[in-house]
Formats: structure tokens, C-alpha cells, sequence
């Protein structure tokens, strides 16, 4: 009875752990723009987080690249 009670705690557990993995942040600006800036291209490495909060800091990253005309993507390693 004990095993089964440890089991399903440990199920009950597991469940509610977040799925964190570790990102990266890809922001490039297309050579084809007209932007100064055409060709380049950085990642930034966010670490272990959520998807969810890899898109939000992607997100805020990319604004400066997309004034520039790019694009940013968040990425699992």
C-alpha cells in the first residue's frame, strides 16, 4: 500500500513540474533588406525556461530587430 501511495505522489508531482529547456533566441535581419544592417544575424542564449516565457524574451529582444527589419525565433538548443 505504501509503494502505491509513493507512486502516485510521485505521478501527482510530475505532473505539475514545469517542462523546462533551454533556449535560444535567433534574430536576423534578411540580406536581401535595404536595412544597413542586412546580413546580420545573433543569437542570444536564454537558458532553461518555460517555452511561454522563451517566446516573452524573444519577443522584447526582437523589437530592436524588427525596427531594423528582421525577425526573431525562439529555439530549443
Amino acid at each position: 500500500m505504501k509503494k502505491i501511495t509513493l507512486l502516485a505522489a510521485v505521478v501527482i508531482a510530475a505532473s505539475f513540474a514545469s517542462c523546462k529547456k533551454d533556449y535560444t533566441c535567433v534574430c536576423t535581419v534578411p540580406a536581401s533588406s535595404s536595412s544597413y544592417y542586412a546580413g546580420t544575424s545573433y543569437t542570444y542564449d536564454l537558458g532553461k525556461i518555460k517555452k511561454k516565457d522563451a517566446k516573452a524574451s524573444c519577443d522584447a529582444a526582437g523589437a530592436t530587430w524588427i525596427n531594423l527589419g528582421g525577425t526573431c525565433e525562439e529555439k530549443v538548443k
